[in-house]
Parts: C-alpha cells; sequence; structure tokens
C-alpha cells in the first residue's frame, strides 16, 4: 500500500499488528469493526482480511483517505466504508455498537483522552467487544471504571493493549 507523504501518519509496527490479531483472531470473523484514526487503514484492512464482517474507516486527512479507498477498491474490499471526518466530531454524534475498535491517535494530543471519554459516553463498545489502543510507551491512558486491560504490550516507543468490558455481575474481566 502506497501511504501519503503526511508527518502525523505512523502506522502501527508490524509486530505489533502481528500481536494484536493473534489476540483478536477468535473474535473476526463477522465482527462491526470501527477504525477511529484510519490513517493508513493497516489495523482495519487487517481485520477485514481476517473475516470482520465491516469496519468503519474515519480519517480527517483528504489526502489519506483517499488513499485508503483507493486501495480499497485495489483490494476489492467489502463491507469498508471511509469517512473524511474529524474523528472527535464524528465520536460525538455516533449511534450504535461495535466488535472491535482501533484507537491509535496522533501521539502528544489530547485526542486519545477525548476519543475514549466519548466511545464511554456514546457506548459505541459492545459488551463482549474489544478496543485496541496505542499511546507514547510509559503513558497508557486511564481507562474508566467500566473498562479494564486484557493485555498489553511494548515496542520500542509505542504502548499498546487491548481493552474489554468488565464484566458487572462479579467484576472480572472477561477472557482476552
Amino acid at each position: 500500500m502506497r501511504l501519503p507523504a503526511e508527518a502525523a501518519l505512523r502506522p502501527t509496527p508490524e509486530r505489533v499488528r502481528e500481536t494484536l490479531f493473534n489476540w483478536l483472531a477468535p473474535r473476526l470473523p463477522g465482527a462491526r469493526c470501527l477504525d477511529v484514526f484510519a490513517g493508513s487503514g493497516a489495523l482495519g484492512l487487517e481485520a477485514l482480511s481476517r473475516g470482520a464482517a465491516t469496519c468503519l474507516f474515519l480519517e480527517r486527512s483528504r489526502t489519506s483517505a483517499r488513499a485508503l479507498r483507493a486501495t480499497l477498491a485495489v483490494l476489492a474490499a467489502e463491507g469498508a466504508q471511509v469517512l473524511e471526518a474529524d474523528a472527535i466530531a464524528w465520536l460525538e454524534r455516533a449511534t450504535g455498537r461495535f466488535d472491535v475498535i482501533f484507537l491509535d491517535p496522533p501521539f502528544d494530543s489530547p485526542l486519545l483522552e477525548q476519543a475514549l471519554a466519548l466511545i464511554e459516553q456514546r457506548d459505541l463498545l459492545a459488551p463482549a467487544g474489544r478496543m485496541y489502543i496505542e499511546w507514547p510507551a510509559g503513558r497508557p491512558p486511564a481507562l474508566s471504571a467500566r473498562l479494564a486491560w486484557l493485555r498489553e504490550g511494548r515496542a520500542g516507543q509505542v504502548g499498546f493493549g487491548l481493552v474489554g468490558v468488565k464484566d458487572v455481575a462479579d467484576s472480572r474481566t472477561i477472557p482476552a
């Protein structure tokens, strides 16, 4: 895939993607996915290639959104939709639930905390859903009391983890 030359684009490292999709493997067939800060679209594309039913890609950059649409057309990816939109503005009015949410905003911005808060407020993560989050290593985001870390890792300057909704009945987390 050819990526636009934009300074803010920081694709998820290949070894991190491999770990993530090993974690998500049993949950992807038929899943409804949301790639919030899509950029190259690598995470959503991988989810679709592994059996996700749909993926909605949110990307503010016209250049990146155009490149992602071109890639999806070449791959004849079904179930994919690219919205050229500000992710925070979209999340403020979003409805529905997603089985897998990819949350990998530009580092050194308040976008991660804003997006997490809106995903919670709008109840966008399905009860048995999973949310993948990336952050600058050493600075993991705080989670609401409703969510719990299921898996975490680090690759160089990138921290990453998988989050799930706590089981309300007994306050335990659902297995990854």
